[in-house]
């Protein structure tokens, strides 16, 4: 599907699909904003290519997976990040590969999956956004985006309060498993963000070294305030991953103290009865010449003296703090 948002100076905004470009190239007064969404991949790239996208940066719009990035050409900054495709609760959510073309006259979004920030601000309302240039507007797109991310780990940080909670009362396997996932999804975020991070790191040194007038000192606050967003977004999923990895070390070594408290107890049981079975095998071989079988009071004789080998093993055992 190819949605387009004209605004112009002249005329009221205009929202209409790809025979607005037909405008926007007669009137160079114009500000368009293409979304190529789910488009498929030839006509994608007879559309950017009319467009005067390079061949490189296309190619990269189209991989399947590619890291974000961003690159200067010379009459547009190329962006690719990673959005939103849908979510759901603790982090299990899908991402959508996002390209910005950012021209003087022109925003081109391109997106395989419907994009949660696009849609949100493809609309009426974003034509002040639009309108102040094209960079601004992809920022902007960019910002939505990592708020959608923010609210999630806001969401995942009460549900790991309440994991924290509940794992120190009564940790089982089942939690173990559950902390563990939510491990595995932090890595991967985080990978994303730190990704996202050089991204705005990037923004930041083209408004800095005034390398394009694509970005300029009016952006500085925009480019400032993503940078805050995404070193956030990458501070939390590592806090909140060290938290996991807490979890999992404690549970471990609760684990662990509870098998050798377990495997203290049986090694005193079995100290205690090493002896007293050594002294009835003793007694318990069917030779003839064993004086102690005729003796009257043997067998009341052993067991005294299997009760004191056992009363002193176990207040010797209690000395050394082993019961």
């Amino acid at each position: 599907m190819i949605n387009c948002m004209l605004i112009s100076p002249s005329s009221s905004i205009k929202m209409g699909n790809e025979e607005l470009i037909n405008n926007w190239e007669q009137d160079e007064s114009t500000i368009l904003w293409i979304d190529l969404n789910s488009v498929e991949k030839e006509k994608e790239k007879g559309m950017l290519t009319r467009l005067g996208c390079h061949p490189l940066a296309i190619s990269d719009t189209q991989r399947d997976r590619h890291p974000p990035k961003v690159e200067l050409f010379e009459d547009y900054i190329f962006l690719l990040y990673r959005g939103f495709v849908a979510k759901d609760d603790n982090l299990t959510f899908e991402h959508v590969q996002i390209s910005m073309f950012i021209g003087h006259r022109v925003l081109i979004t391109c997106h395989p999956e419907s994009s949660v920030a696009v849609n949100a601000l493809f609309n009426a309302g974003s034509e002040k956004l639009l309108n102040r240039s094209p960079m601004h507007l992809a920022l902007k797109i960019f910002h939505s985006s990592c708020g959608n991310y923010l609210q999630q780990l806001f969401e995942f940080e009460e549900h790991l309060e309440t994991i924290e909670d509940e794992f120190q009362q009564s940790g089982n396997d089942k939690m173990m498993r559950e902390i563990t996932a939510h491990r595995s999804q932090l890595v991967k975020i985080r990978r994303t963000f730190s990704y996202h991070v050089s991204v705005g790191d990037t923004l930041n040194t083209y408004l800095e070294d005034e390398e394009t007038s694509l970005i300029t000192a009016r952006e500085l606050h925009t480019v400032n305030d993503l940078r805050e967003r995404l070193d956030r977004l990458l501070s939390l999923s590592q806090m909140y991953y060290d938290i996991c990895g807490d979890l999992i070390n404690g549970y471990m070594s609760v684990t662990s103290h509870q098998l050798n408290a377990t495997m203290r107890v049986l090694t005193v049981i079995t100290a205690l009865f090493v002896p007293l079975t050594f002294l009835a095998g003793i007694y318990g071989m069917n030779f003839e010449n064993i004086p102690e079988l005729k003796f009257k009071y043997g067998y009341y004789t052993l067991l005294g003296v299997m009760s004191v080998i056992s009363v002193g093993l176990i207040v010797w055992f209690k000395r050394k703090r082993w019961l």
